[in-house]
């Protein structure tokens, strides 16, 4: 039986129709369509997939599509037949395994399964709609009938993100856990709506060009965040309605803010509602555990070589930049899809057919989706988290690269994390932690990120990983945010560290925006805030982040002192930004430092300024460049290091 019944009276609909005239488009499969999902390039099944409000000889109802081919006998039910699995009877669409039906009387808002009798070992279940665009509230777990029209107003941004480049342009991510990021007095989640203005309010303030959000696929244990899907066409319902999920994101856009997705093709949870075992058989899965079941989550794993499954992933990740306008997807995992061996000991895992780790099948179904997403959708940004060493991540598949736009650099972030973890007396002593990245920070098109995993788990907030006493714990913080910012590469920075929570996030309640009434903390979000428009602002500082021409060292050996000073530089000679980094808590006076050309060196932002709350020591607004020789270059400044501090200098002199 259903686990949900109804509570509506009356007798129900006729039988479902399968065939009829229709008014209006038609939700019927063609024969080209099977063939298409059938061979894995149908990338838009939810157009015909899943429940449709349809008119069909005259009766208004729903079209249903369900794909379920060891099944022998599929009926849809819900609120419009009192839950009973004889009312309305789907029929198998010729050979494809999907299967079809109409039903008059199933409206908009009404709750569905589809219940399922396998031809296999007299399983019978109901089952959620894989292609559902809306869902019941969970702990329920029912589909809901819906419709996904909408007038976007965001039509300029659509268009201006066709016409520019992302490479050459700044992308600095705000990553966000909506349900967390703010709530009522109350502790509740707010709606969609509600969050759009405050949201788009904060991010434009702060300078940042993008919003990332923790997966808001239906999911139905909270606790993972999102990256536990079960609805990989349903936005979920904690926090409103899909229109509610569209207002979002287009008041974002209509505000010039890019909207960045989290996306999880790599597994699903094994929930008895979900995908996992559909029809009686590994539908979706691997059926040997060795391949199919995910060791550390104790979820699903994708059977990547399967058509219909490609169909489907890549439908999903069509659904979400088409009818919901995303200017990119961030695929989460990557890892555990293309090794074969990812996180399993020896024996507990099956090689590929050379007997080697790589999981063909994944990074088959990896490049083909990055080609067809940016075929289909120009402008938009694929950008992985890929925690190995696998090359070309980020390359074009015609070289043979997995196609992505970009990816995340867990190197620099573990690294650097290290490094600003330990007591700066003993900085000079891993020195390289920090120059180690300039060795391959060019081989991929990187992102630098201080993601949410680095502040759950026991791990700490980034303020509490920083030593010292409370000043010299947010001029560190202070310090690594500049660093962050000056290295080539795109940014992110997970919600809640532009302020400095002191505690790890937890996904119950909201950030602790009352920390904002102390000047250290309202300071160091007054500094992120600047970074981010000094980011933006300075071509020197985005337009070259993945090409090797875009920095230069000026000195990365002085570990004694621990101070790192580079350039950074644009495309036009006139754009160039030196940036000097004094890692200790001790100030360095009369500090020479070699640069390219004479004239004035403006100070354009010194992390220890009084208003960011630092000690105020700097170089009163800027240096002139004397004719000094020094580290290989025809000039030289003198400079004032503060502590724990990084300065900014903008060259406006006459290149020699």
């Amino acid at each position: 039986m259903a686990d949900k019944k109804s509570t509506r009276a009356g007798k129900p609909p006729s039988r479902s129709t399968v065939a009829g005239k229709t008014s209006g488009k038609d939700f019927r499969l063609t024969k080209y369509d099977q063939y298409l999902f059938n061979e894995g390039s149908h990338f838009r099944l939810y157009e015909k997939m899943g429940a449709h409000p349809a008119r069909i000889d005259g009766a208004d109802g729903a079209c249903f599509n369900v794909w379920a081919p060891e099944a022998q006998k599929v009926s849809v039910i819900g609120d419009f037949n009192r839950w009973d699995a004889g009312s309305h009877p789907l029929e198998p669409v010729g050979q494809s395994g999907i299967w079809h039906g109409f039903v008059p009387g199933a409206a908009k808002g009404m709750i569905y399964k589809y219940h399922i009798v396998s031809r296999h070992d007299g399983y019978v279940v109901d089952k959620t709609d894989p292609f559902g665009f809306y869902s019941e509230v969970p702990p329920l777990t029912g589909s809901i009938i819906w419709d996904l029209e909408y007038v976007w107003q965001d039509g300029e941004w659509m268009a201006k993100r066709q016409r520019h480049n992302p490479v050459e342009m700044p992308v600095s991510i705000y990553e966000v856990h909506l349900g967390s990021w703010m709530r009522t007095p109350d502790n509740k989640p707010l709606n969609y709506r509600d969050y759009a203005a405050r949201l788009a309010d904060y991010v434009s303030d702060m300078g940042f060009t993008h919003v990332e959000l923790m997966p808001v696929m239906e999911h139905p244990f909270y606790g993972s965040w999102g990256y536990q899907t079960v609805g990989f066409f349903s936005p979920t319902s904690r926090y409103g309605e899909p229109q509610d999920f569209m207002y979002l994101i287009d008041y974002l856009h209509r505000h010039n803010i890019g909207v960045i997705l989290d996306w999880v093709p790599s597994h699903f949870p094994t929930d008895g509602h979900g995908l996992g075992f559909f029809d009686g058989t590994h539908l979706f899965e691997h059926a040997d555990p060795r391949q199919g079941i995910h060791p550390d989550w104790d979820s699903a794993i994708f059977n990547y070589g399967r058509k219909e499954v490609q169909s489907f992933l890549i439908s999903s990740a069509f659904y979400w930049l088409d009818k919901y306008h995303a200017d990119g997807l961030r695929v989460d995992a990557v890892a555990s899809m293309i090794y074969l061996d990812y996180s399993r000991k020896e024996g507990e895992w099956i090689p590929n057919k050379y007997g080697g780790r790589e999981n063909l099948e994944a990074v088959s179904f990896l490049r083909r989706f990055n080609e067809e997403v940016y075929r289909a959708f120009p402008g938009i940004q694929t950008i992985a988290e890929e925690s190995t060493a696998w090359p070309m991540v980020s390359k074009p598949t015609y070289i043979g690269g997995l196609g992505f736009g970009m990816k995340w650099d867990m190197g620099w972030m573990h690294d650097t994390l290290f490094y600003m973890s330990k007591n700066p007396i003993h900085r000079k002593f891993h020195h390289n932690q920090l120059t180690f990245r300039m060795l391959y920070a060019f081989q991929e098109n990187f992102v630098l990120s201080l993601s949410h995993d680095e502040v759950v788990h026991g791990k700490g907030s980034l303020l509490r990983k920083m030593p010292g006493n409370d000043w010299e714990q947010f001029a560190n913080l202070r310090l690594l945010f500049c660093y962050m910012f000056a290295q080539p590469g795109k940014k992110l920075l997970f919600m809640g560290g532009e302020f400095g929570q002191w505690n790890e996030w937890y996904h119950e309640v909201s950030l602790d925006w009352h920390l904002l009434e102390y000047p250290f903390h309202a300071g160091l979000k007054r500094l992120v805030g600047d970074l981010n428009h000094l980011y933006a602002r300075e071509k020197a500082l985005h337009e070259m982040d993945f090409d090797p021409g875009g920095f230069e060292w000026i000195d990365c050996s002085d570990s004694e002192e621990s101070v790192l000073v580079f350039l950074r530089k644009g495309l036009s000679p006139e754009d160039v930004i030196l940036v000097a980094l004094n890692f200790t808590p001790v100030a360095r006076f009369n500090y020479r430092v070699g640069v390219p050309r004479l004239g004035y060196w403006r100070e354009v932002l010194n992390s220890d300024s009084g208003d960011y709350g630092g000690s105020n020591q700097g170089n009163l607004g800027g240096v002139a460049a004397s004719g000094i020789p020094f580290h290989g270059r025809p000039c030289s400044l003198v400079l004032t290091l503060p502590p724990l501090a990084a300065v900014f200098f903008k060259g406006e002199g006459e290149a020699r």
